[in-house]
């Protein structure tokens, strides 16, 4: 049976995305059968594009399927909202239960959360409910910039709290830098006396962080 790891973030627009595309990427490049899924993207309809989140993680590890998001909502809004709006029922069930499957056949699954740890993926759903009921582990997503320790701390504390075991924190670099980007890090691991802390400079592309992931890759794998 292989295991589940939960790419959360602290709030939406942190990097989930190129986190988690880095790291199915190295996982593959180091020989382990990796999948990697969104359950549900808003802000998409039509065609499938390159550029969606799901699409980017199909790509990341060559899968053949799924190749987008499991649920796609036109509305860029929170999922259950989105949903309301075009009168489709989220199936939170079908998506822990093709996870769970998935599970059997690969060494890990990588599961890509919508917007904070908190936010809703329906009305009942969020990251940290599906981490608790797939038995997952959840590596957290942070934007290296001024604010981030204070999301960063509370998305631990909800972890922690709830028992949801943490593979780590991957600081992701911001969009425009500040004087707080690079420090962030160091002033977490001693605030909170986590360890287990990379950050990523800026980089243009999910690919060429690949190699920083060597860094994350015992976090989710060890027992």
């Amino acid at each position: 049976m292989g295991r589940v790891v939960i790419v959360a973030g602290t709030d939406t627009e942190v990097g989930k995305t190129f986190v988690c595309a880095a790291l199915a990427t190295r996982l593959v490049q180091q020989g382990f059968s990796t999948l990697a899924v969104k359950p549900v993207e808003c802000g998409v309809s039509g065609e499938v594009r390159d550029d969606e989140d799901g699409a980017i993680l199909a790509s990341a590890t060559s899968q053949a399927s799924p190749k987008e998001a499991l649920q796609r909502l036109k509305a860029p809004l929170a999922p259950p909202d989105a949903a309301d709006l075009e009168r489709v029922v989220l199936e939170a069930g079908r998506w822990i239960g093709a996870i769970r499957g998935w599970q059997r056949v690969h060494d890990i699954v990588l599961v890509e959360g919508v917007g904070g740890l908190m936010s809703p993926l329906t009305w009942n759903e969020s990251a940290l409910t599906m981490a608790q009921r797939l038995d997952a582990r959840v590596l957290l997503v942070a934007s290296d910039r001024l604010g981030t320790l204070n999301h960063t701390l509370l998305c631990l504390h909800a972890l922690t709290t709830h028992d949801v075991p943490v593979a780590g924190v991957v600081f992701s670099a911001p969009a425009e830098s500040d004087r707080s980007t690079g420090r962030n890090a160091s002033a977490l691991a001693r605030l909170s006396g986590i360890r287990r802390i990379v950050s990523i400079p800026g980089m243009d592309t999910w690919q060429s962080a690949a190699p920083i992931m060597d860094a994350v890759i015992p976090w989710v794998l060890d027992p």
